[in-house]
């Protein structure tokens, strides 16, 4: 995540350096004073990429059947939607 501006760097980019932290952390040759700064900063990913995932499911649409029987598209309702 760079400090250029608010908006967090895109899901999969944040899941490439949490698995290279990982890989990171499985060394065991790593101090561990790396050890807690990678360990911080990984779980500040995974918070993050928790957060993007629930935002996305927060965009998926529902498929409600209509009268007919035929599926039809319904945005999914939250709380910041709500708001807005």
């Amino acid at each position: 995540m760079s400090g250029k501006s608010n908006k967090p760097e895109p899901f999969e980019k944040n899941l490439e350096r949490l698995d290279a932290i990982v890989h990171e952390l499985e060394d065991v040759d790593v101090s561990l004073d790396k050890a807690l700064l990678l360990y911080e900063e990984g779980m500040k990913l995974s918070e993050c990429c928790h957060q993007q995932l629930e935002e996305a499911e927060g965009r998926v649409e529902i498929l409600v059947k209509k009268a007919g029987g035929k599926p039809v598209a319904e945005p999914f309702e939250t709380e910041d939607t709500e708001t807005t």
